[in-house]
């Protein structure tokens, strides 16, 4: 028995062996690296010296640093109510598709896997001040919608983008969670005389709570690592109102030439979204069970 234990635990670790090295090289070796590069003071051609706890606490007295976390808490205002309530509202039409479910699920993927370079360039045109959006608003209206040059217009069409990048995307999920809903329990819910706005409210969003819960830590996620759409449309701007914590990461890192600032920014960034990817599934997340 011992000899066979032994050959089986000897194969285990020859399996495994080839991913754990591989962790080690491209997960475990990067992050070591990016803690040495926080503690340190390097322009990537002066030898690299230690400044110890320095950068962060630089980082903390940024004005920059403060305005990021503001604008990033912003986008979220934006984007997440627009995101859920659209990847609902899709969700809750697939359920009623009968015919050409699947083109219709490939449409609105179509968005999710395009080119952010791509839509960025077709979504800035739209907007453009002379673009067919504001030319029809101006036809409508008499107005032209300054879609770039406002500070809280500028977040707002960004988060319009995204969510229309992600609409399919998080959609499927929560299509996902309700066809997992019994419709027995829906049955129940009819006989007891209750109407489509109760069984939503009272059978719907409680069971549907698990994909809820995801989609709200995928749009955490994506909202601290938004870069290529603010990166080239608004370049940050107007007022640094569209900055966001990839850009900051990477004006320091390679337009600075100061990689130590960049990788304590790096490791603050994953902590404060931890955090609220922490904090939100402690307000929101609920067990669910279909008995």
């Amino acid at each position: 028995m011992k000899t066979l234990k032994r050959r089986e635990n000897i194969k285990g670790w020859s399996i495994s062996s080839v991913y754990l090295v591989y962790t080690a090289i491209f997960w475990g070796y990067p992050f070591v690296w990016l803690f040495i590069l926080a503690l340190s003071k390097w322009n990537f051609l002066t030898p690299r010296r230690f400044i110890w706890f320095n950068n962060f606490i630089k980082l903390f007295m940024d004005d920059d640093f403060w305005r990021v976390v503001i604008n990033t808490f912003n986008f979220m205002l934006y984007f997440i109510p627009m995101v859920l309530i659209l990847s609902m509202l899709f969700a809750l039409a697939l359920t009623k598709v009968k015919y050409f479910k699947t083109f219709f699920m490939l449409s609105f993927l179509v968005a999710y896997v395009s080119s952010g370079v791509a839509y960025s360039i077709i979504f800035s045109k739209l907007f453009a001040v002379n673009g067919p959006l504001n030319k029809l608003t101006y036809s409508l209206f008499g107005v032209t919608i300054p879609w770039f040059s406002q500070p809280q217009l500028a977040i707002l069409s960004i988060a319009m983008m995204v969510t229309w990048k992600f609409i399919g995307y998080y959609g499927l999920i929560l299509y996902s969670g309700l066809v997992a809903i019994p419709k027995a329990l829906y049955e129940a819910a009819e006989l007891d005389g209750a109407t489509r706005w109760i069984k939503f409210w009272k059978i719907t969003l409680p069971l549907l709570n698990p994909s809820l819960v995801m989609v709200l830590v995928l749009c955490i996620s994506l909202t601290f690592g938004i870069f290529t759409e603010p990166f080239l449309i608004t370049g940050g701007g107007p007022m640094k109102r569209t900055y966001t914590f990839q850009m900051m990461i990477y004006t320091n890192a390679f337009q600075k030439l100061n990689p130590g600032y960049a990788s304590a920014l790096a490791i603050v960034t994953a902590l404060i979204s931890f955090g609220c990817v922490i904090l939100t599934r402690k307000l929101i997340e609920r067990e669910v069970s279909y008995s």
